[in-house]
């Protein structure tokens, strides 16, 4: 029988996937296991998550595809997997986790630590970054373990990602993509590896490079499945493990996204926009681009931190009657927004949202909080909802601008993936706001897709990725601006939306002089 078959698994915020391809892209199967709850909040701010809930669920995603055809799994070349980004845990000399991983919501800050010192303190005092750097710092989780676990930082054998500790738990071996390398790591983004010895962010930061796990480039074998890994998972015994990388790069090639000309939006916990590039280029000063799906490539990305995540924050405070219909109907209740929202005009009739649920480090800036302007008696939860969508849009849109200043080359079409993709309302809006011509892919399942794409690469079914984009994505539905709305939106956007943070910074840094909120 011919191996004709790839597993993806997709490691996601909410869920994990067992995701089969075909060569072609086409999606044969998937099995999903949900998270829940998502992560534990022992304590307020906090997020955790069991190892063993990742890998119990990525087991039984599999074994949930086995059941519906078990002659599947003769079919498959190889293995390649996909994670959230930044969720860090220590594990010992034989794996085994030391405490619950750290989850990339965690808001827990290291206050207090020491400046960095030295030439690198003058450097960052020279160029106005002391608070960039000491944001760096408070975030950084090995810097809370050390300080707050020490005994657990002093028995650290392995600093793993959630990549890093999958990717251990399947081949028994410490090695991670470079791909997968997002988070408070020393890691140098600019030459994809980890960072030199006189790099600043060893000085930052209590981890040495003997924690780390090995890396290897992306669609490069990383291992071989366990016999411990086949027993627990139903993965054939000896197939390869392909190293892919995050979930947000594996979205940019599983839209079918090559060049700076065709953006990616994702739509999911977080918003972010993203343009691969050949070259190093920062969209924001001094945050670096992230490592590609595809080996020496980057990732330019601006970031809206809470993003989608505000859809599941308006249902939770104000869609309850969507709920209690979603529960009758047996559907989802994100499902029934679009319908509450199908005749609110474009421009939520002067509703105007800031969508800064959290702070960011350089976008907006620390201090920044959300703002709603424009509120009317014609306004009901409707047009908040609709303005949901639209502030996300235009949050979006600035990130566009931030990176075509950058590439110098202008962004011509958008690609849209993740949850909020599947929103009629929120994909003609993001067309109508952009002025561009707005598609999805030709399915759902990017991420999982483009972990695929690196691994028919890494097997040699394709010579290269080109070849395998083109072979294995597709455009799927397009939806093109309605200029009408464009102009709207676009006097909105010039002499609203793009003045208020401006207008509102002082008084966001005053409320959070007096009610230190957020530190």
């Amino acid at each position: 029988m011919d191996k004709d078959l790839i597993l993806a698994i997709d490691n996601g915020t909410q869920s994990v996937k067992a995701l089969l391809f075909d060569l072609s892209g086409t999606l044969i199967e998937m099995e999903a296991v949900v998270f829940e709850p998502p992560y534990s909040s022992p304590q307020p701010g906090w997020a955790e998550q069991d190892p063993e809930v990742f890998w119990r669920s990525l087991c039984q995603a599999c074994f949930g595809l086995w059941q519906r055809k078990k002659e599947f799994k003769n079919r498959i070349s190889g293995v390649a997997l996909t994670t959230q980004r930044g969720t860090v845990i220590s594990v010992d000399r034989r794996g085994r986790p030391l405490r619950p991983f750290i989850h990339w919501l965690d808001q827990r800050k290291t206050e207090g630590l020491r400046p960095i010192g030295g030439l690198w303190g003058i450097i960052f005092a020279l160029i106005g970054m002391e608070e960039t750097m000491a944001y760096f710092q408070a975030e950084a989780e090995a810097n809370w373990l050390r300080t707050y676990e020490p005994d657990v930082w002093r028995n650290t054998y392995k600093y793993l990602l959630l990549s890093g500790y999958l990717t251990y738990r399947l081949t028994g071996r410490f090695a991670d993509s470079i791909g997968c390398q997002v988070g408070y790591l020393p890691f140098d983004y600019k030459n994809l590896r980890w960072a030199r010895s006189w790099d600043w962010k060893w000085r930052v930061l209590p981890i040495k490079e003997s924690v780390l796990p090995d890396l290897v480039t992306q669609s490069q074998i990383i291992g071989e499945i366990t016999k411990e890994a086949s027993e627990a998972t139903g993965i054939p015994e000896g197939l390869p493990l392909v190293a892919a990388a995050a979930d947000k790069a594996c979205e940019i090639i599983g839209c079918g996204s090559l060049a700076p000309t065709t953006a990616c939006l994702s739509y999911g916990t977080t918003a972010t926009i993203n343009v691969m590039n050949r070259k190093y280029i920062e969209a924001i000063p001094y945050l670096p681009p992230y490592p590609s799906a595809i080996p020496g490539y980057h990732t330019m990305e601006v970031q809206i931190y809470r993003g989608f995540w505000m859809v599941s924050w308006f249902k939770k405070e104000f869609g309850y009657p969507e709920q209690a219909e979603a529960a009758r109907e047996n559907t989802d209740a994100e499902a029934l927004f679009d319908r509450l929202v199908e005749n609110i005009p474009p421009g939520s009739m002067g509703l105007m949202l800031q969508p800064y649920w959290s702070p960011g480090l350089k976008i907006p800036g620390p201090e920044a909080k959300g703002a709603i302007i424009g509120f009317g008696d014609v306004h009901t939860r409707a047009h908040l909802y609709r303005s949901i969508l639209e502030g996300l849009g235009y949050a979006l849109r600035e990130g566009k601008e931030r990176i075509e200043k950058k590439t110098k080359t202008p962004i011509e079409n958008l690609r849209v993936s993740g949850g909020g993709s599947r929103s009629r309302i929120a994909m003609q809006a993001t067309a109508d706001i952009f002025g561009l011509p707005t598609s999805k892919a030709h399915i759902y399942e990017t991420s999982g897709l483009g972990a695929a794409i690196d691994a028919a690469v890494g097997l040699g079914f394709y010579k290269n990725f080109t070849e395998a984009i083109n072979a294995m994505t597709r455009v799927g539905e397009v939806y093109e601006p309605n200029m009408r709305n464009h102009d709207l939106y676009n006097q909105l956007y010039q002499h609203v939306y793009k003045k208020m943070y401006r207008q509102l910074k002082p008084f966001y840094r005053r409320i959070r002089e007096i009610t230190g909120y957020p530190k």
